[in-house]
């Protein structure tokens, strides 16, 4: 487990220790950080006072879903973002759980989140003041950070539209699956961030400003977008889908058409060759010099005939 405690907004931001963070009364807010956080979270969590028994059970749960409550006096907040490092055997958005209140916030994470780095270097920077600026510049950073995502998975999609041929079907329809996997994913997460910001806009509280307000609301709009452009994607995604299937109809189908019309060519050649090829007696013409030749001749002739008649039929250009 990893605890940082920071304080800022009054004077230099500097970090202090847990004692001198429950102690402070002063103007600016206390920032309780914890990552990785385990069983032991829990306790780290009750040692600091004013956080609600559920509150700090919602903090260090295992599964979380964005969300937003009003808990007495404070907010709890649940946030998903991309990772600052993504790992096959979990989802590739992470949460961050945010109990914030006047003057203090504890926030958990349990993996390393994208956002994090730009937060943390802006209220080392002096430009958090108080708790409503940290939560929506958690907001803005991790819609940012998850935009250009879903934008990409637009962007692929395109050039599986641009590449839709049939000899791209089978690579194309495996990527087209993990497109269609992905924005399901990711919507699950986006369209409730939008909810959980769109609620705590809407709260009544002194510590969050109506910048603040302002920012968050923009953040929302951003998550709102996200969530409808993923929709399409998966609408598309279908829609190719389904092409692709039709596309390997038709190439099953051409396929099928070429094999047959190959058979129907031999089908005669091969009784022809079987009749002159029986091991009894009186077979015409064995003992005539040529005859090798003249059966050839013949299977050719009745070759070209019958590739004569398809044409005419227009069965090879399909």
């Amino acid at each position: 487990m990893i605890a940082e405690t920071i304080l800022a907004g009054d004077g230099p931001v500097r970090n202090v220790s847990a004692e001198e963070a429950a102690a402070y009364r002063g103007p600016g807010f206390v920032w309780i950080h914890i990552e990785s956080c385990d069983d032991d979270g829990l306790a780290v969590l009750g040692a600091h006072n004013g956080i609600p028994e559920v509150a700090a059970h919602a903090l260090v749960a295992t599964e979380t879903r964005p969300r937003c409550d009003m808990i007495e006096d404070g907010a709890l907040i649940n946030l998903r973002g991309p990772a600052e490092i993504e790992t096959e055997d979990s989802d590739r958005l992470v949460s961050i759980r945010l109990w914030a209140r006047e003057a203090r916030v504890h926030s958990v994470t349990r993996r390393p989140m994208a956002a994090m780095k730009g937060v943390t270097a802006a209220i080392k920077a002096g430009e958090i003041m108080d708790p409503g600026d940290l939560v929506a510049a958690f907001a803005r950073a991790i819609s940012k950070e998850l935009d250009p995502e879903v934008a990409a998975l637009g962007d692929e999609l395109d050039d599986c539209e641009t590449a839709l041929e049939p000899r791209n079907v089978y690579r194309l329809r495996t990527r087209i699956t993990q497109i269609r996997s992905e924005a399901i994913s990711f919507r699950r997460f986006v369209a409730p961030n939008r909810d959980a910001l769109v609620t705590l806009a809407n709260l009544d509280f002194k510590w969050l400003a109506e910048d603040d307000r302002v920012h968050i609301r923009e953040a929302a709009d951003r998550f709102a977008r996200m969530a409808e452009e993923l929709e399409a994607v998966r609408e598309r995604a279908a829609l190719l889908h389904e092409q692709i299937t039709d596309l390997r109809g038709e190439l099953i189908e051409s396929r099928s058409l070429l094999i047959s019309i190959v058979a129907l060519i031999f089908l005669p050649l091969t009784f022809i060759t079987g009749l002159f090829g029986m091991n009894v007696a009186d077979i015409p013409i064995a003992e005539t010099k040529g005859a090798f030749w003249y059966i050839t001749a013949f299977c050719i002739l009745i070759s070209l005939a019958i590739a004569a008649y398809f044409a005419r039929k227009s069965w090879l250009s399909r």
